[in-house]
């Protein structure tokens, strides 16, 4: 392609509401462009990269015996309705109504749809199992798109679905797709860790998420320093023994704590430590007032209390609420003399505190010689607490760190969810109706697509690892005006066309230093310069990832590409 005829509109200015390095790049190097806030039109540039993505996930996911299909974005709020997502999905599903006063749903996914068309066909186990995905835009309504790609509210998206007569069967594809997953990323060149995540709105209980390592990443990823283990950080299980203190308990005491509402605040004022304190907080877990207590130097994870209650919708009560049910405010709880009605659940740290701090339920008091079971009854213990760096890791080898991480990549094991509420049955070996067991599965394309830029760039712009790079080679005439060099750029353009290279050649008629700049910010691994020796048939190769250069004669080109991108295989 002729660079003269190729629509790259290049910016030398950092966008002013570009945060993230692959929104600065992919704008300033005219891959793509917003239309409206989280939704973004795709240029020739960044078409031909989501391409490459495609076109890798396709043959991996083809490669595991999937079948590709294509459904629409535009869903019946019907089905919805008889999955209970309707109701529970929250703000970011974009609904619409039609002419008819018919509603709809833009797609964010596809589990009731897909569901649906099983549903209605498959009516044996013996069609079982099977494997279906597509790639589709996806609508979300991002209460805060930001990051460009990262987080928008229409991106590129693909999905799949599998359908089992049992869990082993589930199992099996859950693993196909899984190591199908980790090639994909791995041919894309991204440094990433597949980590135990939550389902969330999902459903379904095994389920991990492939996170790709990046400073502006907005999920921490707890790993061990000695192992292959890697959590999000809502999921990390805490594999502690907690010991008791050798003293002996004392007397409850009430005492005056005027203003002294935080934790920090409560162990400074008593000169205690917060690892002696205990804090509480109430939930509202599906309208029910929940106590959660932890150890004063550990916050409570409400994924956690979620999945420990086997919960929908876990809340932070309201003032109002709070006032209710406990007769204080914040700043001041506490699980003592507290009414019936109210649950109390704590952290297992909790049970090691001896004569500790609580709140009184009153304002501006707290209790000191606090220790549970002889104070207050705890109705369940369970780890509640999110994990932090240097704890021990869960699997027992090394210690916890902390990184951030972008999420490419999320498979559940759905289990019957979805096929029991939108009554998806198939007849088993006996004659029985069975619900059909599913998992779901998501890259996100246009996602992929800026974490690799995330990862690969330098000060000068994106370095496209060869599996993604829009083109094969740059070839760049630095002077057009040159006879001997518009020759042989326009010679070795179309020979290596005829040999099948992706070039593209930049013909323009600018100055050398504004080619150069464009090169380096778009990418191509390989750049050719046609400079001041063309007339002897010699060019300058450079190496856009090392930045070396090195002078060969034309004749050695073909043979150089096809050398170096075998070698990035």
């Amino acid at each position: 392609m002729r660079q003269s005829n190729l629509y790259i509109p290049t910016l030398r200015e950092v966008p002013a509401d570009a945060e993230a390095k692959s929104h600065q790049l992919l704008v300033r190097a005219g891959f793509i462009r917003q239309s409206v806030s989280g939704v973004y039109s795709f240029l020739p540039l960044g078409r031909k990269v989501l391409k490459k993505v495609e076109s890798i996930i396709r043959e991996e996911m083809d490669e595991i015996g999937s079948q590709e299909v294509l459904m629409p974005a535009l869903q019946p709020s019907e089905l919805w309705e008889e999955s209970g997502r309707w109701q529970t999905y929250g703000p970011e599903l974009m609904r619409l109504n039609d002419r008819h006063d018919r509603t709809f749903a833009l797609g964010a996914t596809h589990e009731e749809l897909i569901t649906s068309l099983v549903r209605d066909e498959v009516k044996s186990y013996k069609r079982l199992p099977m494997v279906m995905y597509q790639i589709q835009a996806k609508f979300r309504d991002e209460k805060r798109p930001r990051f460009g790609l990262l987080r928008g509210r229409e991106f590129i998206m693909k999905d799949a679905y599998t359908f089992d007569m049992d869990y082993e069967g589930l199992d099996e594809n859950y693993d196909k797709i899984f190591n199908a997953y980790k090639k994909i990323f791995e041919r894309c060149n991204l440094n990433f860790r597949a980590v135990i995540a939550d389902s969330g709105a999902m459903g379904g209980k095994d389920t991990h998420e492939f996170m790709v390592l990046a400073d502006i990443g907005e999920d921490t990823i707890a790993y061990s320093n000695e192992s292959d283990f890697a959590a999000n950080i809502e999921m990390a299980p805490v594999n502690i023994r907690y010991n008791k203190k050798e003293e002996a308990s004392r007397d409850l005491k009430k005492v005056e704590t005027v203003d002294q509402k935080t934790i920090q605040d409560v162990s400074d004022y008593l000169n205690v430590s917060t690892s002696d304190c205990i804090k509480a907080i109430l939930w509202m877990v599906d309208e029910k007032p929940v106590l959660v207590l932890a150890r004063g130097d550990h916050e409570i994870n409400d994924i956690k209390v979620k999945n420990v209650l086997d919960a929908e919708v876990v809340e932070l009560a309201s003032e109002e609420q709070t006032k209710h049910y406990l007769g204080c405010e914040t700043g001041y709880l506490g699980p003592i003399g507290i009414s019936s009605d109210v649950q109390i659940i704590a952290d297992h740290a909790v049970a090691s505190i001896v004569n500790g701090v609580c709140g009184a339920n009153e304002r501006d008091t707290h209790y000191q010689y606090v220790n549970p079971e002889r104070d207050f009854e705890v109705d369940l213990y369970e780890d509640l607490r999110f994990i932090q760096e240097g704890d021990p890791s869960p699997d027992g080898k090394g210690t916890i760190t902390f990184a951030k991480g972008i999420e490419v990549g999320h498979v559940f094991k759905l289990g019957t969810k979805y096929s029991e509420s939108l009554g998806a049955n198939i007849l088993d070996q006996n004659g029985k109706s069975t619900p059909i067991i599913m998992g779901s599965y998501g890259i996100g394309v246009s996602r992929t697509m800026a974490a690799v830029v995330e990862q690969m760039h330098d000060d000068n712009g994106i370095v496209w690892p060869t599996s993604l790079s829009p083109f094969d080679a740059h070839v760049i005439c630095v002077n057009p005006k040159n006879d001997a060099q518009s020759e042989l750029g326009e010679r070795l353009y179309k020979k290596l066309k005829e040999k099948r290279f992706d070039v593209l050649y930049d013909d323009r008629k600018e100055r050398a230093g504004v080619k150069f700049t464009d090169a380096d910010l778009i990418g191509v691994p390989v750049q050719i310069i046609i400079g001041k020796r063309a007339d002897e048939g010699i060019v300058e190769v450079k190496d856009r990832r090392t930045s070396e250069k090195q002078e060969m004669a034309i004749s050695e080109i073909e043979a150089y590409i096809e050398q170096y991108y075998s070698n990035e295989r």
